[in-house]
């Protein structure tokens, strides 16, 4: 008579689909290992905002009387815009042209949890970008009441929001190569913008510029930071993020 330590049933085959917060669990989990392991996405998310910080920090790069109060909201900006436009476009656009995203969908995936996968990489990135900029802008004298950081952590969360839009748009529907040269073109000139308004006016008091998104978020921060509730700058953000998520799902391809 032979035995076995296994229940009966164990290893019966149960051939049904898995939940929808499974998928988006796993999915989100691959897509941000994925994240982390690219040197481009790290250079450009990480250590280029990071430099920035502690050189406009150290450094009278926008002015003697810039202060480190008023340089954070827009390096968080800038970080938030590397990874949420600018490297998931790229690194989506090259996984349609090699055929990764038609690969994925072919194995079950639902097209939807591809796209959350994406978002979540995304928003896990803005965490981990938002713990190390905001520890050395500690250590190098930024100070902050906690109803500030609240208010400028939904900012930021809509802030990743338009981001992230914006570059679903332009990484699900134009060419790799289209989107490699427009994605950092686009990125200096949303960085430029940005640190143009904030050396020749103050982000607090952008006027139009408001408009742009990297200005939209980097004022917004900077007003919560202060304790105000930035109406209009979430407004601009969360109209970005409608509009770019309206045609992304009108247009976006899962092939290039």
């Amino acid at each position: 008579m032979t035995t076995t330590r296994f229940a009966p049933g164990t290893f019966t085959p149960a051939p049904k689909r898995a939940s929808a917060a499974r998928m988006f669990a796993a999915q989100g989990r691959m897509e941000t290992i994925l994240f982390l392991r690219h040197g481009e996405q790290l250079l450009l998310s990480v250590i280029i905002p990071l430099i920035m910080l502690v050189a406009t920090a150290r450094m009278p790069l926008l002015g003697e009387e810039t202060t480190i109060q008023q340089i954070l909201p827009m390096i968080l900006a800038i970080a938030t815009t590397s990874s949420g436009f600018t490297g998931q476009a790229i690194a989506l656009a090259f996984d349609r042209r090699y055929g990764a995203l038609k690969r994925t969908g072919a194995s079950g995936v639902p097209a939807s949890t591809i796209i959350a996968g994406k978002v979540i990489a995304v928003a896990v990135m803005a965490g981990l970008q938002t713990l190390l900029l905001g520890t050395v802008a500690l250590v190098l004298g930024w100070r902050a009441e906690p109803l500030g950081v609240l208010l400028a952590l939904v900012v930021l969360f809509i802030g990743v929001a338009a981001f992230s839009a914006l570059g679903l748009l332009m990484g699900g529907t134009l060419s790799s190569e289209l989107v490699l040269a427009l994605g950092n073109l686009i990125w200096v000139l949303l960085v430029g913008v940005v640190g143009w308004v904030l050396w020749s006016q103050g982000l607090d008091v952008a006027g139009w510029w408001t408009l742009v998104p990297s200005v939209a978020l980097a004022s917004g921060l900077t007003l919560a930071f202060d304790g105000s509730l930035p109406w209009l700058e979430i407004l601009v953000l969360l109209a970005w993020a409608g509009a770019a998520s309206a045609a992304a799902a009108k247009w976006f391809r899962f092939e290039a």
